[in-house]
């Protein structure tokens, strides 16, 4: 039997260390990787700062991590969408709720996966790169697709345009660069906001229009370039956005809700340190109130719904299904979507995971921090 090891949160506000891991045979409808690259996403620093105040199902010690890539070394019973042998990405789901195993998490050498969440990819496409799609794709099609969020028609290697808009808030993130994809693909036309440095980044992904998230008339000039255009709603990423989307809506026509996929305020100005201290407290919760009730008079003055949703609910619905199942593995054969944002490569073994959480930590603009293994 292989040796397992895994990068282990071994305390509630604690680091990394890396250590023996079980290893785990897939039980129906799993499959066992060895992960060949994983990435890192900003929920994976949160858990082991804000600890049980936000993550109270999380059992210490256990194995974080969303994103992998790697080969199929073992299948269990039911599966029949990938055999051993096959080089896979897949959303490793351990840290969701009704998931809650460490055996699921990505920070390891071999992570059991649901097979309903890996999808094949082609032998061009190497792990680095594959290993940035799951998590920024699982949460942007939840925005888009599910039944209670946009619910826009579902993205098909054969596009045929809608003549129909959708605003897509925060387009150059991990999860904006996979929305955008989706959403073109679906058959909408995207405008988007980014930094200008990323304009032309977010174009070359298929967005029509982009403008600067900070700019002073970013609401104005969005509002001006859809007049006459059909509007089928809008998705926030990061933090402030979701004001910003409603402030369009309110003068666009078509359907006036908001899918917010991010905080509603900023964690940058978060001071290092490994928990929420009462000072922090102290500064975040007034803030969340506060752009909670923004949020919620906007809503009632003009008639614009918005809902928060989380990747997990992708896990057992037909969205995330059909996602990975019908439409990813041939969406990367063809090459009608690409892997995105690119991989910026910190470190080459689990004991580099911990660096790799600094990193997001501080921040990353247009890019996804990726750890390749052997």
């Amino acid at each position: 039997m292989p040796k397992n090891e895994a990068a282990w949160l071994v305390a509630e506000h604690g680091t990394l260390e890396v250590k023996e891991a079980p290893y785990t045979e897939p039980g129906a409808a799993e499959i066992l990787v060895k992960n060949h690259a994983i990435a890192v996403n900003p929920v994976d620093w949160m858990i082991p700062y804000f600890g049980k105040r936000l993550f109270s199902w999380i059992k210490y010690p256990f194995i974080l991590g969303s994103d992998l890539a790697g080969e199929v070394v073992a299948v269990g019973s039911g599966v029949t969408n990938v055999k051993v042998g096959d080089r896979v990405l897949a959303m490793a789901a351990g840290s969701a709720k009704q998931r809650n195993r460490a055996t699921e998490g990505a920070f390891q050498a071999y992570t059991i996966v649901l097979s309903r969440l890996a999808t094949i990819i082609p032998d061009d496409l190497s792990y680095v790169d594959a290993a940035v799609i799951p998590l920024g794709l699982t949460t942007a099609a939840c925005g888009l697709f599910q039944r209670d969020a946009l619910a826009l028609e579902w993205p098909s290697i054969t596009v045929k345009p809608l003549d129909q808009w959708v605003i897509i808030a925060g387009g150059a993130s991990s999860v904006g660069s996979n929305a955008i994809q989706l959403a073109v693909a679906a058959g909408y036309s995207v405008v988007t906001t980014a930094s200008p440095k990323n304009f032309e980044y977010v174009r070359s992904l298929g967005a029509v229009l982009a403008f600067d998230y900070k700019g002073k008339d970013v609401v104005r000039d969005i509002v001006a370039a859809l007049k006459g255009k059909h509007v089928v709603g809008a998705l926030a990423i990061g933090a402030g956005s979701i004001s910003t989307c409603m402030d369009i809506l309110v003068h666009c026509e078509g359907r006036k809700f908001v899918a917010n996929l991010s905080s509603p305020i900023s964690f940058d100005a978060i001071p290092a340190g490994r928990r929420m201290t009462i000072p922090v407290i102290l500064k975040l919760v007034p803030a969340m109130l506060s752009s909670s009730v923004t949020t919620w008079l906007k809503s009632c003055r003009h008639g614009i719904a918005a809902r928060f949703l989380d990747a997990s609910t992708m896990i057992d619905n037909e969205v995330g299904l059909y996602i990975y199942q019908d439409y990813l593995g041939k969406a990367l054969a063809m090459g009608s979507f690409r892997p995105s944002p690119p991989p910026k490569v910190i470190g080459t073994s689990l004991h580099e995971i911990q660096e790799a959480l600094e990193t997001q930590r501080r921040g990353v603009s247009a890019a996804k921090i990726v750890v390749a293994l052997a």
